[in-house]
């Protein structure tokens, strides 16, 4: 996610048309086309009173929602779906407007919104249903049960460049864990928040209102989230933002899941398919204008295949431009102030030792923003060590395998990343610093629903998706059960004698001592 998101921090520069700041007293946040600056929709925004009262609709919601079967809320999850598919036209077409991608992307995000939603529901009850445990020689005597009790009600805050399919990584994951959630978007994917929220409901029309509630708002909205008693807090955004939520929330011991973002590298070994590793790289540093926190932001190429791989890169992106119509490769910056963060990078880039093997400054057109790549970088500019969340790439020419890795790990992100090799792929992503790696491709991860999503360091806490993700949404709770007393080995009670002591200090040294 961008530097600069402002879900819960302060609001970025913003289009004359739109997004009105809270400070100014405004109680309507205006939703506008990011291509043209067109007015799409406004919407009420929720002060702390209003998150208030969606957080105490949803915590009665919770007392039914919890108590159903894992079936019951399968069911309930899969006609979400089906309404999902129902209305796709509607949905991409509305995330083609405020979002700015274009429709075939929108409805490959929606397709991975629907492969997750089915994942959670259809997975739940094997991951979280109780668990017998073993309970060890010295108490034999004690069956031992782990069940995993829904936290209640969560509350998650959304990004705008996967405006449907980062945020359902949370949402799906917590109401098939049995959790309800007060879900806030982002202010530049408003509309797109409150559609997602309004097919649940009308998928199914029996359920208490409160199940998945949307508010809407700027940063005070979702500090008053934070701080208003949910059971935890989802977020996605920027590093920055993610540790004033993690101050907030300390004060109450709120737990966080917290995605900051990244600046994902990716390693091209000497075996690599050179046209298929261009190819990749192409698309993952590109697609979404380049709003991808787990995107292609910096490559390390073999010197030896680097002016082939160049080569190949400066073909593929020869017919990649961005627009707003049917033929355009990628669509608008969805957040304006985040063009003049990729100025400045490309500006920063170029000072320090890079060359534009492809686009440069001019490439910076208004919200349109053509492909930049940028060689041989130093690796102390900003192009290189910050998130430029723009259609950009740094790419710089390694001697070997071992330094290519030694630069991708030296990064305070630590999200996703990717090796193009053809023997050594495997090894290679094996010593990345990274949360996720996907091995002769970019972003396979993202798309396979069983594998885990998250980072370290300035990456963020916690994962989503996979088993892992339904565990973000739990509080394990121990039982043990006495099954019958032993004679002599009352060990828990003052009734305890000598000769159990005795024969304690005889049996310990045999069953843990004798390890060499």
């Amino acid at each position: 996610m961008s530097t600069t998101e402002s879900t819960t921090g302060s609001s970025p520069a913003k289009p004359s048309a739109a997004n009105a700041e809270t400070t100014t007293g405004e109680t309507v946040l205006t939703s506008v086309n990011p291509a043209t600056g067109e007015t799409i929709a406004t919407h009420p925004i929720a002060d702390e009173q209003a998150v208030a009262a969606a957080v105490a609709t949803a915590r009665t919601a919770s007392a039914t929602w919890g108590a159903l079967s894992f079936a019951d809320r399968k069911r309930y999850l899969l006609r979400w779906s089906s309404r999902l598919v129902a209305v796709s036209d509607e949905l991409c077409e509305l995330i083609h407007t405020e979002n700015g991608k274009t429709r075939d992307d929108a409805f490959l995000e929606l397709m991975l919104v629907l492969e997750h939603i089915a994942w959670a529901a259809k997975n739940a009850e094997k991951v979280l249903k109780p668990k017998k445990v073993a309970p060890g020689m010295t108490m034999a005597n004690f069956g031992a049960t782990i069940e995993y009790r829904p936290m209640g009600v969560i509350g998650v805050i959304g990004p705008w460049n996967y405006p449907i399919y980062t945020p359902n990584g949370s949402i799906a994951y917590a109401l098939a864990a049995g959790n309800t959630v007060v879900y806030k978007p982002s202010e530049y994917s408003t509309s797109i928040g409150n559609f997602m929220a309004k097919t649940f409901a009308e998928a199914n029309p029996e359920l208490p209102a409160g199940v998945l509630v949307a508010i809407n708002g700027y940063g005070a909205t979702g500090a008053a989230l934070v701080t208003s008693g949910v059971d935890k807090v989802a977020f996605t955004g920027s590093a920055a933002t993610g540790k004033r939520i993690m101050a907030a929330a300390a004060e109450t011991l709120t737990p966080v899941l917290i995605e900051g973002g990244g600046k994902d590298a990716v390693i091209v070994a000497a075996d690599a398919d050179i046209k298929a590793a261009a190819d990749a790289v192409a698309y993952g540093a590109t697609m979404n204008s380049g709003q991808t926190c787990a995107g292609v932001e910096r490559v390390y190429v073999d010197s030896s295949i680097r002016d082939a791989f160049v080569t190949e890169i400066k073909k593929v992106l020869s017919g990649v431009h961005p627009g707003s119509d049917d033929k355009a490769s990628y669509g608008p910056m969805t957040m304006p102030s985040q063009i003049d963060i990729v100025r400045r990078h490309i500006d920063n880039a170029l000072a320090n030792g890079g060359t534009a093997v492809v686009g440069g400054p001019e490439s910076v057109k208004g919200p349109f923003i053509e492909p930049v790549v940028l060689l041989d970088v130093d690796e102390g500019a900003q192009a290189v060590t910050d998130e430029t969340f723009g259609p950009t790439v740094t790419i710089r020419t390694v001697k070997s395998v071992d330094e290519a890795v030694e630069l991708a790990n030296n990064s305070k992100y630590s999200l996703g990343s990717a090796v193009f090799s053809r023997k050594q792929g495997v090894e290679i992503a094996r010593r990345l610093h990274a949360g996720a790696t996907s091995v002769n491709s970019v972003l396979g991860f993202a798309a396979i629903s069983a594998l885990p999503f998250g980072g370290r360091r300035d990456s963020g806490i916690g994962r989503i998706h996979g088993a892992p993700g339904l565990m973000e949404f739990v509080d394990p709770h121990s039982i043990a059960v006495q099954r019958f007393a032993i004679p002599g080995m009352a060990l828990l009670s003052y009734q305890r004698t000598a000769s159990t002591m005795k024969l304690l200090r005889r049996l310990v040294p045999l069953i843990h001592g004798r390890h060499k």
